[in-house]
């Protein structure tokens, strides 16, 4: 995303006003709709890269996607006191 974010020039920005409530109006610079298609491309590709961590129930793969759905869960279930304790699990990817 960082990455990303440094080859965004200012060309790619459009700026539009908008209504911040009835007396108010405000400018906000938005990406174009070509660069904000390719950055939604890339972060669905990120998203659905596989990570070598084994899944709670089954699998030795997963998605980054269910790895964090996993990792929300566990955290609740620890928030609720379920669990005694919760470690995150990271990966590193390469």
């Amino acid at each position: 995303m960082i990455q990303y974010c440094k080859e965004v020039r200012t060309r790619d920005l459009i700026l539009k006003e908008e209504n911040f409530s009835s007396n108010k109006k405000g400018k906000r610079q938005y990406i174009n709709d070509v660069k904000t298609r390719d950055l939604m491309r890339r972060i669905d590709a990120y998203f659905l890269t596989n990570v070598d961590l084994p899944r709670i129930r089954m699998g030795e793969r997963q998605e980054i996607e269910t790895l964090i759905s996993e990792e929300a869960l566990l955290l609740a279930r620890y928030l609720r006191d379920e669990k005694p304790n919760w470690n995150p699990r990271i990966v590193a990817l390469s």
